[in-house]
């Protein structure tokens, strides 16, 4: 006898039968209601199988004449059914077998021990009374659920409107034969652009609540993994995940497994989560749950048959933190030939309210006494070029690297690494601004705009009788001098030709200073048109992904 109102069956074992496993049994009685193998299994280790009233948790037992047999959930009494809440629901699909919704962060998927608040179940037995246990005969918690996300998760998840399609959708998913594609952010960037996750997950050993890569005990756990975007200084990345099982907290346990957890997620990546949460910057209030949003999902109608795919563009808090880790400050580096008037324009952006680094600043500081510079340019030449209080003695190292080009060379080589780590630092500092400035002299010559240490150049151009005229003295320069410098730095128009923008030094300092304004607001229209250009790729990137996915699934 089948009981469509409790969700149960009932057999008696005929003389046929007799010795016949009990999971065989079921497995073949059940086949045509679309219980597939896998849940026999599943609801006879459960305890949900019984053989003359009493429970027989082992699928080898062997059947004797005329036994009575059961098998399948047990309805909740009516107290334990859960209880329609008006809530909002984002409905992307819905007829008459199957409703399929884009789950809220925040929204547990059903009732559950410790769960007080209103779960996806109870929004949907208000919006949907058809699924109630006692119209629908489905569990009267759990109404129509196949697979689950966790509270903090947002994104589709596929729900049976009776009985008949929960069977047939469990059966698939038991089956994998549907398709799901996660979109994660998760902290740093995956040494391998896409790869794949082949490791059992189980409870963690000591912490009962969360769980792990086990090597013992474990039930098989399989992810792929794609690197679609990583943010500036590699602080996080976007990545799809496809699960090919649904263990609890997969992707999350399999990206920390690999060394990058998912961002805000406190669980499975406290350390990273911790530090992130100290930022000094405005990322530490983004990412404020695990973020992980089920993207793409493929399944066969439960009535039809017809093969059905859903996407659905990630929610805000999602798109915040993507648009937050891009919108880093514009690095504009400063440079231009010795005596152009780097420095005086630099002077003229402090004034501004803009904040600003000068290399030569930076070195005059590690050659001071006690600086890292000194000491080890002491080390390296003993007292050969230090002042009696361990300060650097400009003059005399100056003059003997006009005299060696090794020596030079060797000096750069030291003292440059120094200066290119104090400028990463101050553009950190300045992440949240709009614009940022670095006057560094030898930016061009040491690569810094081909390896990314600033995102635009702009070039001071002066008039050579000006720059090696007044300019020149007013610095204390000796043409000798200017000639050694410049014979150290690329051709002026080669510099030049570098460059994005250049500013003009070639009247007087109101002049300069009105060209100094309009490199800002050339600066300030980049990071405004690049940030709308990363709104319009991520725009455009979801739809994109959606094909890809539908594609890729198709061919699983």
């Amino acid at each position: 006898m089948d009981n469509k109102n409790t969700g149960r069956w009932e057999r008696t074992v005929s003389a046929q039968d007799i010795g016949t496993r009990l999971d065989k049994f079921w497995a073949r009685e059940l086949a045509e209601t679309g219980v597939s193998r896998g849940k026999v299994k599943s609801w006879i280790e459960s305890g949900l199988a019984t053989v003359n009233g009493e429970v027989v948790d082992k699928g080898k037992y062997k059947l004797a004449g005329f036994d009575t047999l059961e098998i399948g959930e047990l309805q909740s009494s009516g107290e334990d059914t859960a209880e329609a809440i008006p809530g909002d629901l984002k409905i992307v699909y819905e007829d008459d077998n199957i409703v399929v919704v884009d789950k809220a962060a925040g929204v547990t998927t059903h009732p559950a021990p410790g769960e007080p608040d209103a779960t996806l179940v109870n929004y949907l037995l208000h919006s949907y009374p058809d699924m109630a246990s006692a119209e629908s005969g489905m569990d009267g918690q759990r109404p129509g659920i196949v697979h689950r996300l966790d509270k903090d998760t947002s994104g589709l998840i596929v729900v049976a409107r009776n009985e008949a399609g929960r069977l047939r959708l469990s059966a698939d998913f038991a089956e994998r034969s549907v398709d799901k594609v996660y979109l994660a952010v998760v902290h740093g960037r995956p040494k391998k652009a896409e790869g794949g996750i082949d490791a059992p997950i189980g409870r963690h050993p000591t912490r009962k609540t969360r769980m792990a890569v086990v090597e013992k005990g474990g039930r098989e756990a399989r992810s792929d993994y794609r690197v679609l975007w990583t943010g500036p200084r590699g602080l996080a990345s976007l990545v799809a995940v496809r699960i090919h099982t649904g263990r609890t907290h997969q992707i999350r346990v399999h990206m920390a497994h690999i060394g990058h957890p998912l961002v805000g997620d406190a669980t499975y990546g406290s350390q990273e989560d911790a530090v992130w949460k100290r930022r000094d910057d405005k990322l530490a209030q983004l990412g404020p749950r695990q973020m992980l949003h089920a993207f793409h999902i493929s399944f066969t109608h439960p009535q039809t048959k017809e093969r059905l795919t859903f996407w659905q563009t990630p929610p805000e808090d999602i798109l915040s933190l993507l648009q937050g880790l891009y919108r880093e400050c514009l690095r504009v580096g400063i440079v231009g030939m010795p005596g152009s008037g780097k420095s005086t324009v630099v002077n003229s952006l402090r004034k501004q309210a803009h904040p600003t680094f000068s290399a030569d600043e930076s070195v005059a500081k590690l050659y001071e006494a006690g600086g890292d510079g000194a000491d080890m340019i002491a080390q390296r030449f003993g007292n050969q070029f230090s002042h009696e209080d361990g300060s650097v003695d400009k003059a005399k190292l100056f003059s003997a690297m006009c005299d060696s080009e090794n020596l030079r060379r060797e000096v750069m080589d030291m003292v440059h690494p120094m200066v290119r780590h104090e400028c990463e630092l101050f553009f950190r500092a300045h992440r949240d601004t709009s614009v940022a400035y670095a006057e560094v002299p030898l930016l061009l010559e040491g690569g810094w705009h081909k390896t990314g240490q600033v995102d635009v150049v702009a070039g001071v151009r002066c008039p050579e009788e000006m720059r090696t005229g007044d300019l020149r003295r007013q610095r204390g320069l000796s043409r000798e001098m200017l000639a050694v410098f410049d014979s150290w730095q690329w051709p002026e128009q080669d510099k030049l030709a570098a460059c994005d923008m250049v500013v003009e030094n070639s009247g007087s300092l109101e002049d300069l200073e009105q060209e100094t304004r309009r490199l800002h607001e050339w600066a300030t229209a980049r990071f405004t048109e690049r940030n709308a250009e990363f709104a319009k790729w991520l725009d455009e990137l979801w739809p994109r992904l959606a094909q890809e996915f539908a594609g890729e699934g198709d061919k699983a």
